[in-house]
């Protein structure tokens, strides 16, 4: 049998790591991490393992096995003992020939696991196809989400004439958009708040499915409303819907993903939102021409309505067939359902023991970090690591809105009527922005793990400010030039263009990532919550600035807002692309300040090297520990240790 001497890893970087995690918490046993008499710091629980030998994981891996799954049979065993070990260095390194050595450096894994693992580094796109069919669950549920927000844009052409609220008062204006908004109101101040209940209570899977079975009921509901306020209460009910299924989809794909496709695979949502889009805008060109049958008036406009309800449906009838998150299984202490759940998202038992092993530490860590709900809450402000989180957070889901994507999304019919469109036409164009939101979308599904979440941002903002410029100075053109229909539509697409790989799939994949899981149910309440409450802001304040601003004034309006939110990203708003649980951590953990003084060098170095054409070297990204030269300040700056014990 191997000696412990045997099984510690050969790096000198783990070496270092383990020499100082000792030196937090000496010394180390396998049962520390289950200890309820000793405090845990906030980056402890980020990467619980740090500091152990193999042996040590090792004895882990197969006591949780025994205690736990109640496995006797030795292959399972086997995979909890090598998985745990693996577990204890989650670390990626890119070179194929460095990883065969870190495996091979592993007693006991064979050659066709030392393969496999490699392959999910080298090749990683080749995953199971249980993981790709929970994905395109997670995309479906986009695809509902798009179509409810965009069907009312051409159903408001005809219901606003039949319930009578089509002139040009105020008061008309202000029923228009509270009407329109009445989801996102609902998500702000109830939907998105009452999601991590459900969670608790019924899952990711059930969460999803009492959401769809909600979107589903309310799109029929709509096609059968015979007043504005009725209609009113039919969508402010779809708000229930929208919200816990905004919240929900993203961190199911995320849990259930591979960390090094996470970000790829959690952006399908924005994608296919945006698909979804372009689905409402079709169906809403489709049924402009159906005529009232059978006494039924405004039968076309009703069918746009309930037309979001046939993905809903399909997404109902779909979801029991893929896996629930292993992670939510091990909240209910149903360890062996979180085993198997987590085999079918995994090649190997390897893998799944690995990554199911490293879960149940960082729920360990989280529970007891986490003595209560107000204590979580507390935690936002004063543990630093959560505070920069949430801060950036909140930055990318606010401009995600006031961009002004949304006046379009919505608008759009309106905004090409107003612009000289006939109704037929305006729906045309609608459906051509949908078009151009979905398929510029794609790109990011390669940028947004390559060149990342925060370049995306700082490339996109200025562009989309310029857009927005041109589209509303368009306006100004003579309505009897050909020029005036064509640059309005033309600026209105370049600005979709830039908007889709940028603003679009970022916000709800970087707040998915950005929290630590003990923290990451509320965080994405807030996080969905700030959006659609900006959301509904833009939605019911439109119509009435667009006639106190003009178009031109609205336009402009919107475009200094995505100046701001340029600026905005620069200083608050770190990196996030490739990172681990723990170099998370190690980004956010950061004093703001020095966040924000990279921000102002990253500017001034863009600007001396392409403009001025200045040699120096990029300003070093914070990170933290690399400021221990200070410990005056560090000592200063200490994170109030978390409540919890462990």
């Amino acid at each position: 049998m191997a000696t412990e001497k045997d099984y510690r890893r050969p790096s000198s970087e783990d070496a270092s790591r383990a020499e100082f995690d000792h030196a937090e918490h000496p010394p180390r046993s396998e049962d520390a991490i289950f200890n309820n008499n000793k405090p845990i710091s906030s980056t402890k629980a980020a990467h619980p393992l740090a500091g152990y030998t193999t042996m040590q994981l090792a004895r882990m891996g197969e006591k949780y096995a025994r205690d736990h799954q109640g496995f006797t049979n030795e292959e399972d065993i086997r995979s909890f003992r090598l998985g745990a070990i693996i577990a204890g260095d989650m670390d990626v390194d890119d070179h194929p020939e460095s990883l065969r050595d870190k495996y091979a450096s592993v007693e006991g894994l064979t050659s066709e696991e030392r393969t496999t693992l490699v392959n999910e580094v080298e090749h990683r796109w080749r995953n199971p196809k249980m993981l790709y069919f929970l994905v395109t669950i997670c995309s479906l549920c986009a695809v509902v989400q798009g179509m409810d927000e965009t069907v009312v844009n051409g159903a408001q052409i005809f219901y606003k004439r039949q319930f009578n609220i089509d002139s040009d008062s105020d008061y008309d204006s202000w029923i228009t958009g509270l009407t329109n908004s009445a989801p996102y109101l609902c998500c702000a101040v109830i939907g998105c708040w009452i999601t991590e209940p459900m969670n608790k209570r019924f899952g990711r899977r059930g969460t999803v499915f009492i959401a769809c079975c909600i979107s589903f009921l309310t799109c029929f509901w709509q096609a059968f409303t015979n007043t504005w306020w009725h209609l009113f209460i039919a969508r402010f009910m779809l708000g229930f819907g929208i919200g816990p299924k905004s919240a929900t989809t993203p961190m199911f794909a995320a849990e259930c993903s591979p960390k090094l496709v996470r970000g790829a695979l959690v952006m399908q949502w924005q994608m296919w939102t945006a698909f979804g889009i372009m689905l409402g805008y079709a169906a809403d060109l489709a049924f402009y021409g159906v005529p009232d049958s059978s006494g039924i008036e405004g039968l076309n406009w009703r069918i746009m309505m309930a037309s979001a309800g046939v993905p809903a449906l399909i997404v109902c009838s779909l979801v029991y067939l893929c896996p629930e998150s292993p992670r939510w299984y091990l909240t209910k202490n149903r360890h062996n359902d979180a085993y198997n759940a987590m085999i079918k998202l995994r090649y190997n038992k390897i893998q799944a023991a690995r990554d199911l092993f490293y879960a149940y530490t960082l729920l360990q860590a989280e529970q007891a970090l986490s003595i209560g709900r107000g204590s979580r809450i507390k935690e936002f402000f004063t543990i630093r690591r959560n505070r920069n989180a949430m801060l950036a957070s909140q930055v990318v889901m606010f401009m995600q809105q006031f961009c002004g994507v949304n006046v379009i999304a919505y608008y759009s019919s309106e905004i090409f009527l107003e612009a000289g469109f006939p109704e037929r036409n305006a729906l045309a164009a609608s459906l051509g922005f949908g078009i151009i939101n979905f398929l510029f979308a794609i790109p990011a599904f390669y940028t947004i793990d390559t060149f990342g979440r925060r370049n995306l941002l700082l490339t996109t903002f200025p562009l989309m400010a310029l857009f927005l410029l041109f589209t509303g100075f368009s306006f100004l053109i003579p309505e009897d030039s050909k020029a005036h229909i064509g640059c309005i539509a033309l600026g209105i697409y370049l600005f979709g263009i830039v908007y889709s790989p940028g603003e679009g799939p970022v916000p709800f994949t970087y707040s998915a990532e950005a929290y630590p899981l003990y923290i990451r149910a509320m965080g994405m309440s807030l996080a969905t919550a700030t959006t659609w409450c900006f959301n509904f802001i833009l939605a019911v304040t439109w119509p009435s600035l667009q006639r106190a601003f003009t178009p031109t004034g609205a336009f402009g309006w919107y475009a200094a807002w995505n100046v701001i939110g340029f600026f905005l990203v620069l200083n608050f708003v770190p990196e996030t692309k490739g990172k681990t649980l723990e170099e998370l951590d190690n980004v956010f953990n950061v004093r703001l300040t020095r966040i924000v003084r990279y921000g102002w060098a990253q500017f001034f170095w863009f600007f001396r090297h392409y403009f001025l054409r200045s040699s120096e070297p990029k300003p070093v990204v914070p990170r933290a520990g690399d400021e221990a030269h200070d410990e005056k300040a560090a000592l200063q700056d200490r994170d109030t240790q978390p409540s919890g014990k462990v």
